[in-house]
């Protein structure tokens, strides 16, 4: 049986990121010094065969810190977490390790400036959303306004329109974002950014991927969890690029060759939080039904590694 031609686009850069490669590590290390069970506070990254295997080496995932016992570890998770979360643990005396990825970190670390400096802080980003709730988390109730869209910003009320800071989450829309932002300064014109976009580089660089490959494709597929921003975010920028059809799915098992019946080419990226053994799955997928043809599209190289905290490189 001859089968029908199809050309898979494959995005570069996809999958992975140096922090969620890191927060990952961090629980390998923390089992490999500690033993089972560990404790993780939330998801450490958004993507159910990660927790599932981190899990099935002993990783125990909880949402509340009262969840633990004070005699095993704790693991915050990539996203971060309010300041009253390690101060609980510090508390009681937990062994605790931050697993936060970096770059929002970074965010933290302008939000706590921009308050001892007097500035009432705006955050673009996704209400409920962990990473959010942690950055907010940083300062005293009332000091940070959530905003989710340009129509938000009409209605903020902040207590001197003279003295604001705004920061991003940092998996969100590049092109949304740069709407939100322009509505923010336009109506608060002496309002302070960050001197670097707080959006990661691996975001960024993911939907520029996705952009590049949105005119060469009839679908997209995104493989990425339903809870994972920047891969639901992958999703609407295929879209308002041009993709007729762009679906986000968990594993191979998920897409819907109904929708792709008649396609001939097929765009795939994955999401920060996806590892690229999800990718090679798909692929083989596509490989059982077409004879598939492999395109690279490569539109930055990344080469960011952080390293892990200090505490998992000596002995226990």
């Amino acid at each position: 049986m001859t089968l029908p031609p199809l050309t898979l686009h494959l995005a570069a850069p996809r999958g992975f990121c140096a922090g969620v490669d890191r927060a990952i590590r961090i629980v390998e290390l923390a089992l490999e010094k500690w033993g089972p069970p560990v404790f993780v506070r939330h998801e450490i990254v958004h993507n159910k065969f990660v927790v599932d295997g981190l899990r099935a080496r002993g990783a125990v995932f909880v949402e509340h810190l009262d969840e633990c016992p004070d005699d095993r570890p704790v693991i915050f998770s990539a996203h971060g977490v309010p300041r009253a979360v390690p101060a609980e643990a510090a508390r009681r005396g937990m062994i605790q390790v931050d697993a936060t990825c970096p770059l929002v970190t970074k965010v933290h670390t302008e939000a706590a400036r921009h308050h001892e400096a007097g500035l009432q802080l705006v955050m673009i980003g996704h209400e409920g959303h962990p990473e959010t709730l942690g950055t907010m988390g940083q300062l005293p109730p009332g000091e940070v306004l959530l905003v989710e869209t340009v129509g938000d910003v009409a209605g903020l009320c902040p207590r001197d329109p003279g003295k604001l800071a705004f920061i991003t989450q940092t998996t969100l829309s590049v092109d949304d974002t740069a709407d939100i932002v322009a509505a923010l300064k336009q109506r608060f014109p002496s309002i302070i950014g960050p001197a670097r976009e707080d959006i990661c580089y691996a975001t960024t660089n993911r939907q520029a991927a996705v952009k590049a490959i949105a005119p060469k494709i009839d679908a997209l597929l995104v493989i990425g969890a339903p809870n994972s921003s920047n891969s639901r975010r992958l999703v609407e920028v295929g879209r308002a690029a041009g993709c007729a059809y762009a679906q986000l799915v968990q594993r191979a098992g998920e897409i819907d060759w109904r929708a792709l019946d008649g396609i001939r080419a097929v765009g795939v990226t994955a999401g920060a939080s996806a590892p690229e053994l999800l990718v090679e799955e798909v692929i083989d997928a596509f490989r059982a039904r077409f004879d598939v043809t492999v395109k690279l599209v490569e539109t930055a190289i990344e080469d960011i590694e952080f390293k892990v905290p200090r505490a998992l490189r000596e002995p226990a």
